[in-house]
């Protein structure tokens, strides 16, 4: 596994379970320690668990951006991810891995796998990716849900329809 194998999301997952620490600011010639922190951290996890609590935390946050986040799935995300500083200073250590003065790209697989979306907790969709929307005129249309379908494709047509 090499860091570009990684999603920007996956290498702030990374990141948050390494070695990196609290106070970490990045300087020019950091690259090598950050790139070492990433594979420690995903070493430490394993894959399977990186990838699925990087999933996680995407959805997490477009849940959270759009005022969607239950309570439940709030406590799912800091159970997940205690100490909220750190992983914002993971965050930003893993944007500089790919806009920084080094930048080690996303490799095209990674970057399939960081729209997986995965929601811990009750949701308000109920897992279906779509919410009864009021129009305000009596009449409802259905809205995407950002944590089971982030990309806001078309609802499933029921059968009979066109």
């Amino acid at each position: 596994m090499s860091v570009e194998d990684l999603s920007t999301g996956e290498r702030k997952v990374a990141l948050y379970a390494s070695d990196m620490p609290d106070r970490f600011r990045y300087r020019r010639g950091d690259t090598a320690k950050l790139v070492a922190w990433v594979v420690q951290g995903a070493a430490r996890l394993g894959l399977d668990e990186l990838y699925r609590s990087a999933a996680y935390a995407h959805s997490y946050r477009l849940l959270w951006l759009t005022k969607m986040a239950t309570e439940e799935q709030t406590r799912a995300h800091a159970a997940r991810f205690a100490n909220a500083r750190r992983l914002d200073r993971a965050e930003s250590a893993a944007a500089t891995l790919l806009c920084g003065p080094d930048r080690i790209d996303v490799a095209p697989s990674a970057v399939v796998r960081s729209r997986r979306s995965m929601v811990e907790g009750a949701c308000y969709c109920e897992g279906a990716g779509w919410l009864p929307y009021d129009m305000g005129d009596d009449t409802y249309a259905q809205m995407s849900c950002p944590g089971h379908n982030p990309g806001g494709t078309l609802p499933p047509r029921r059968e009979g329809t066109a």
